[in-house]
């Protein structure tokens, strides 16, 4: 999780003024020298068990009390629960770089990239069928693979082939998005994509090659919708810009 440690390193610390934990996104609202910002993660769950000893939040009704780094390194936890909150901190954290920012589709960035293309989608979003006619090939990975995908485990045979890596934000939390990278070739492009995705140039170190993200820009909004078990759109349309950044020199 070198990669993990690399991001905490480039964070300031501040106050957590609010974490909520809902059905399908957690919101962490930090404040860092009067500025309030939120970051967003995918809910991951180890899920409900009556006779679990250690409960998955064992500060649960006490996390604003802890500093925002402290928050952020939450992000190592081997609970998927704790890990996502970590990562919306981090995303709260993350300092901006509005000025190498860029609005694109990530659709349409993906279908650019992959245009006459081998593209490998590491898990299915709601343009893959669309995606799957602009591009040579599609194939997708996912841990619980619908007809016509292929399961996470075939990630060994498939993404070393790929021209094209898109992958889901939601690996950073699950801490598998290192062995992943780990099996590109140095020819492939690679897009880290979903809200979940931290805005890092940390990443483009470890092999990423475009960030598409979100931006929180209407904290109160999106609070209400994620703890109402909102899903992305409707916390997009309370207050959620998508934004992306792209390696330096990055050839197209």
């Amino acid at each position: 999780m070198q990669m993990i440690r690399d991001i905490l390193d480039t964070l300031p610390d501040g106050s957590v003024l609010d974490v909520r934990i809902g059905l399908n996104w957690i919101a962490v609202v930090v404040e860092v020298n009067g500025l309030q910002r939120c970051g967003l993660a995918s809910t991951l769950s180890a899920g409900h068990h009556h006779d679990r000893q250690e409960p998955n939040v064992p500060q649960a009704g006490f996390l604003e009390m802890l500093g925002a780094r402290q928050l952020a390194e939450m992000a190592l936890s081997c609970n998927p629960t704790q890990a996502s909150i970590g990562v919306a901190a981090i995303n709260a954290l993350l300092p901006h770089f509005p000025q190498l920012w860029f609005e694109a589709n990530a659709e349409d960035m993906i279908a650019v990239q992959g245009q006459g293309k081998r593209v490998v989608l590491v898990g299915r979003f709601p343009f893959t069928e669309r995606l799957r006619k602009r591009v040579d090939e599609l194939l997708v990975l996912e841990q619980n693979p619908a007809p016509g995908d292929l399961p996470a485990s075939a990630a060994p045979e498939v993404i070393p082939g790929a021209d094209v890596i898109a992958i889901t934000g939601m690996t950073f939390a699950n801490h598998t998005l290192e062995g992943l990278l780990a099996l590109r070739t140095p020819r492939a492009k690679v897009i880290l994509l979903g809200p979940s995705t931290p805005l890092s140039p940390v990443l483009f170190d470890y092999g990423v090659d475009i960030l598409s993200g979100a931006v929180v820009t209407a904290i109160e909004p999106v609070l209400r919708t994620v703890s109402q078990g909102g899903d992305f759109r409707q916390v997009h349309r309370a207050g959620v810009r998508l934004v992306n950044m792209q390696r330096p020199n990055l050839n197209h």
